[in-house]
């Protein structure tokens, strides 16, 4: 599992390292290159391209996508980092954006990584149709802002020292996490042209993705170490966060956890053995220290 993360990370870095490099050189580039190149597993790449090998999706557009995706990821960790968000200053296990460069530095370069990502979608290195490019354009900006990423930060901020349901708490980590791995498991299906039926069936398989990745996060919050998690962990609880370890407990949240990655699973398995990459990353990403 660990080499074939490392290479999807080496390989979705090469890409973006060469597209960063072609561009005109701006003083953003920079604090963009260091929340970019901060250390990520590159989880969302991994599960784009393990549904991508079901449906026989060229590595290489799939890398392209995959660094799409990693540029809003990283966007979204640099904004989320923010004094004014969940003030962490440390991430990866080196100084958080903001703390490197400044607030106002880390603000323009998260907006820069987010706009980048529509960027490398439109350019005619993905050789794919301009017609799949805007849908795939269109697929990921809705996971991106408010009914994504963005809405689910604010949800997850507002939430804080609140008694909420179960289900609100679920409805805000599927936004905050869960719809750019929906993006990631709807993308092949685009490129395919499948019918919506299908499309929708791989975006509610990457909103549990997302949920059991944001599940295995809090765990890591709730049980971790600093030294590993390369990240403050306790903070949750300090802060009154709403998650499903607050209202479950921990033995309740990984038994939910686990019925996920079952669930998941039972959905994939018609792919028999092409399935299989698919399922060992899903218990990566809940038996992952980081």
């Amino acid at each position: 599992m660990k080499k074939k993360l490392d290479k999807i990370a080496k390989d979705t870095n090469t890409f973006l390292k060469g597209f960063i490099k072609k561009q005109k050189k701006s003083e953003l580039i920079k604090p963009m290159q260091y929340g970019l190149f901060s250390g990520g597993k590159k989880i969302r790449s991994k599960v784009l391209i393990d549904v991508g090998s079901l449906f026989n999706i060229k590595y290489k557009s799939l890398i392209i996508i995959g660094s799409a995706v990693e540029c809003i990821h990283a966007y979204s960790l640099i904004h989320d980092d923010l004094p004014c968000m969940d003030n962490d200053t440390i991430r990866r296990g080196k100084p958080s954006t903001h703390v490197k460069f400044g607030e106002s530095t880390a603000v323009l370069a998260g907006n820069s990584l987010l706009t980048m990502a529509f960027e490398i979608l439109s350019h005619n290195e993905l050789n794919i149709s301009e017609k799949i490019k805007i849908s795939l354009i269109n697929k990921i900006s809705e996971g991106s802002g408010h009914l994504g990423v963005a809405g689910g930060q604010y949800l997850d901020l507002s939430y804080e020292h609140k008694k909420v349901s179960k289900k609100k708490i679920i409805e805000m980590e599927i936004k905050k996490t869960g719809r750019l791995f929906s993006f990631c498991c709807m993308a092949p299906l685009i490129i395919k042209q499948k019918n919506k039926k299908e499309i929708s069936k791989f975006k509610n398989i990457g909103a549990d993705i997302g949920l059991l990745f944001q599940v295995a996060d809090d765990l890591i919050d709730h049980r971790g170490d600093l030294s590993i998690a390369g990240k403050k962990t306790g903070k949750d609880k300090k802060k009154g966060k709403a998650t499903l370890i607050s209202l479950l407990g921990q033995k309740n949240t990984v038994k939910y956890a686990d019925n996920l990655i079952l669930k998941i699973n039972n959905k994939i398995k018609v792919y028999g053995k092409k399935s299989k990459n698919l399922s060992e990353t899903l218990n990566y990403i809940l038996n992952r220290d980081k």
